[in-house]
């Protein structure tokens, strides 16, 4: 008698939890995953705010969000007094990120260029009628790497792992700044270069978009003490910053080696 193969397992790996209390709860999102329903991705079924409702056995009320394709700190509160709490103080907070860019990016600079708003739906809005809005985030460059390819023209090809500190929350910010200074993050399928993008997935095994959140500071709504929570990198992103040689360059917390959660 042929024996049947088991059907493939639909249970969803946990999320990791890198903080918690009793009011307040913050994941690291992996990437290609969605906070909660959009217009954007209609077709998809797994979202974060229910996959984590259902992992802890409560409701979950989301604070900010990050793309779909960002990995990182994702924060939401436990109940709804709580997430406004703490919406009506988050531009107050402090958000750090990593990302692989293309080129060696500047040593530090402050992008303060301002953007145009960006609806989840252009047909529902004339772009151009959209508002222009003030924008800054600081970039500083923590490491560079020489690949003896030629993706391009040139018979190498350079790239920097950058930390990015946006101060104001616009859409698609960091992404749209660092298009800007022209140096695109790789793996950014709308505001990248599709030929650096299909090389990091095709020969580094790096399909996905290099930018991860990887420190959320904030005042805790009861007491104001400061909250820090940080998130390691993960899959062929942390895989990459070691074979490029940047550990060093990154704080312990944010190695993998170092994940607690």
């Amino acid at each position: 008698m042929a024996s049947v193969a088991p059907a493939p397992s639909t249970e969803l790996a946990p999320l990791p939890i890198l903080y918690r209390d009793d009011t307040l709860v913050a994941i690291n999102k992996p990437s290609g995953l969605l906070v909660h329903r959009s217009p954007i991705d209609k077709h998809e079924t797994r979202f974060a705010i229910q996959q984590l409702r259902d992992q802890i056995g409560q409701r979950v009320y989301p604070v900010h969000r990050l793309d779909k394709p960002t990995s990182g700190v994702l924060l939401f509160a436990l109940d709804s007094d709580t997430a406004r709490q703490v919406s009506q103080h988050w531009h107050r907070a402090q958000k750090c990120y990593v990302a692989v860019v293309r080129g060696y990016a500047p040593e530090q600079v402050l992008i303060d260029h301002p953007l145009r708003y960006e609806p989840d739906r252009y047909g529902d809005a004339d772009k151009s009628s959209c508002p222009v809005q003030a924008a800054q985030t600081e970039v500083k460059r923590l490491a560079c790497f020489e690949l003896g390819a030629a993706v391009e023209r040139y018979p190498t090809s350079r790239y920097s792992l950058v930390q990015c500190q946006p101060k104001t929350g616009r859409k698609h910010q960091i992404r749209r700044h660092l298009k800007h200074i022209s140096h695109p993050i790789i793996g950014d399928a709308k505001h990248g270069k599709g030929i650096h993008n299909r090389y990091f997935a095709e020969h580094l095994q790096a399909p996905r978009l290099l930018l991860a959140a990887t420190q959320l500071q904030f005042a805790h709504p009861n007491g104001g003490h400061t909250v820090c929570v940080d998130a390691p990198l993960t899959d062929c992103f942390a895989e990459l910053v070691r074979r490029f040689g940047w550990c060093n360059a990154l704080p312990p917390q944010w190695l993998p080696d170092h994940a607690t959660g």
